[in-house]
């Protein structure tokens, strides 16, 4: 059984700097932050802490990788006043924003398989104009131009008519904000991935960027549940 943190065990600045190879002046901004309890202070002012403060630095910094700093110094705020409840609201968000990482990832993975060619569909013929274009998506042409406005498809214009021509990638780009919308993204959160599109140069070299996002996904999900674990053994030493 883990003992019981007591008083009477004091701890320096400089012996929990070291144990988590932080500086002492950290451990003081930690405090100063609300991240640690207040140390207690001996006769001449200087600060002594106790297991209790050991396991709170703890828990921050496996709060940490998960959730970010502003989020894991609030719920360490949290817990220090008193507030569990505050702190467990804290940790849904960050468990509800993973939720939605994890399906916009899933959408954007649908929405580069729809976007496979398929053999046996017509293709759109070089220079697609705007009317057959928005015909082909199911939408109303003054859709394509709000999309156009937020910088999701850059058509070009005929030069004799100065009506706007659809390119190959053009048409690529219409077709994935088509799928990302449907899935209910927002357009300023599609526009940086048709930009990653882009840089990659097309949608083949996307797919290791996929891979890549879902490798940092998993990995920030093993991350909460650790902080997770840390913080409840914190919670338990704290009674």
């Amino acid at each position: 059984m883990r003992k019981k943190p007591q008083s009477t065990d004091r701890l320096r600045p400089v012996d929990l700097a070291r144990a988590h190879g932080l500086s002492t002046q950290a451990v003081r901004n930690y405090e100063e932050a609300g991240i640690l309890p207040a140390a207690a202070r001996t006769p001449h002012g200087y600060r002594t802490y106790t297991p209790l403060h050991a396991g709170a630095l703890r828990a921050f910094l496996a709060l940490l990788p998960g959730h970010g700093h502003p989020t894991a110094t609030a719920i360490m705020r949290a817990v220090n006043q008193d507030a569990p409840d505050e702190a467990f609201r804290l940790i849904d968000e960050s468990h509800a924003q993973l939720l939605e990482d994890r399906r916009t990832l899933r959408d954007v993975e649908g929405a580069l398989r729809d976007l496979a060619p398929d053999p046996a569909a017509p293709s759109e013929p070089a220079g697609t104009f705007i009317g057959p274009l928005a015909r082909r998506l199911g939408i109303r042409p003054a859709t394509l131009r709000a999309w156009e406005e937020a910088g999701l498809v850059r058509p070009g214009r005929d030069p004799r008519t100065g009506y706007r021509v659809y390119d190959e990638a053009a048409v690529r780009d219409a077709r994935l904000a088509h799928q990302l919308r449907r899935g209910g993204h927002p357009l300023e959160r599609i526009a940086p991935l048709i930009a990653h599109v882009h840089a990659a140069g097309g949608l083949a070299p996307l797919e290791a960027a996929l891979t890549e996002w879902r490798d940092r996904l998993s990995a920030r999900g093993r991350a909460l549940l650790s902080g997770a674990a840390e913080l409840d053994r914190h919670l338990r030493e704290r009674g």
